[in-house]
């Protein structure tokens, strides 16, 4: 049975799988509240749906319309919006947020105050650092030609995101790429490689012994 502090909002019709936990202050079930000029979608969304073992911890929201999967943490204060795909055994630090349609894959952990922007997708076992920001707009809100070309970055498998780095609308990151530090992310990433600094650029390749075949 699910366990739901006395403080928690769960709204109808969500669905709660066996074992999971909802801390003192948590909202699931949240409907949207869009501006005049948001260019998220409006259809009528279904109920949204928490994994078995996966916990929503103290003052976390869960958005209608998103599923997380099975034994993720939702960590303190951070937010899950509508239509986002969650898969299992993920992280979502304190008080970072994963904007609408999006999908995060298997074992992915966002560490804490990291921002993932709208139709983004981070696939399998990606990691991003603290205090990393995603954008999804090069046009920053003006004209109506961005909204056909609105979207957020891709990270494949295995990925590795370093704390405060920046990734530009559509790049793509490579998979088992690294992007150190504070770099600023303006084009893509080939696999496997290093990337550092504003505009980031290629620095080396990654260790062979941090590939996730090799046991890294």
């Amino acid at each position: 049975m699910p366990d739901v502090h006395p403080s928690a909002i769960v709204y109808p019709g969500t669905v709660l799988g066996e074992g999971v936990r909802v801390l003192e202050n948590a909202v699931i079930g949240k409907q949207p509240s869009l501006g005049r000029s948001s260019t998220a979608k409006r259809d009528p969304l279904p109920p949204a749906t928490i994994g078995d073992g996966t916990i929503v911890s103290t003052g976390a929201i869960v958005f209608a319309g998103a599923t997380v999967g099975a034994n993720c943490i939702v960590g303190d204060q951070s937010c899950i919006r509508e239509r986002v795909q969650m898969a299992d055994d993920c992280i979502l630090g304190r008080g970072s947020l994963i904007e609408n349609d999006t999908t995060v894959g298997r074992g992915t952990r966002i560490q804490a105050e990291a921002y993932v922007t709208a139709y983004s997708t981070l696939e399998e076992d990606v990691f991003i650092a603290p205090c990393v920001v995603t954008t999804n707009d090069n046009f920053m809100g003006r004209t109506e030609r961005r909204k056909a070309l609105l979207k957020g970055p891709t990270i494949r498998r295995g990925a590795r995101v370093g704390g405060g780095a920046v990734l530009c609308p559509a790049v793509e990151i490579g998979e088992e790429a690294f992007v150190g530090a504070g770099a600023v992310v303006t084009r893509d990433v080939p696999a496997r490689k290093v990337v550092v600094g504003s505009p980031a650029r290629v620095l080396r390749d990654v260790d062979p012994a941090e590939l996730r075949e090799n046991g890294g």
